[in-house]
């Protein structure tokens, strides 16, 4: 394992899981997090490469923001702001949005 996915919330990680074609760890912040907690969270993964994928609102941006300024390394996934959550994003966009980040996804869910 060599990357992780930092989401939201459980609902988030039930909704990536099924698609990863690799072992990828996912970390739920469950909601907005301070820069200490983040970083209690984060740092047993320090070597991994990091991707953020938020739901697209403002409690979503707020994390963001905090872990571009804790984590500026980390590569940011976006889900459409039409769809709002990651967690009602299409399975099929979500594939798409993996895969255009080099997150190997199962054949089954590539357009």
């Amino acid at each position: 394992m060599d990357k992780i996915i930092v989401v939201e919330g459980r609902s988030d990680k039930q909704r990536l899981l099924p698609l990863l074609a690799e072992p990828v760890e996912i970390i739920c912040t469950n909601g907005t997090v301070s820069a200490t907690r983040l970083e209690e969270l984060l740092d047993p993964y320090a070597k991994l490469d990091i991707y953020v994928f938020v739901d697209a609102d403002k409690s979503g941006e707020k994390l963001r923001a905090l872990i571009k300024r804790e984590y500026p390394e980390a590569l940011h996934l976006y889900t459409d702001i039409t769809y709002r959550e990651v967690a009602t994003t299409p399975i099929k966009v979500l594939a798409s949005i993996l895969l255009g980040a080099n997150i190997d996804v199962k054949s089954e869910f590539i357009v």
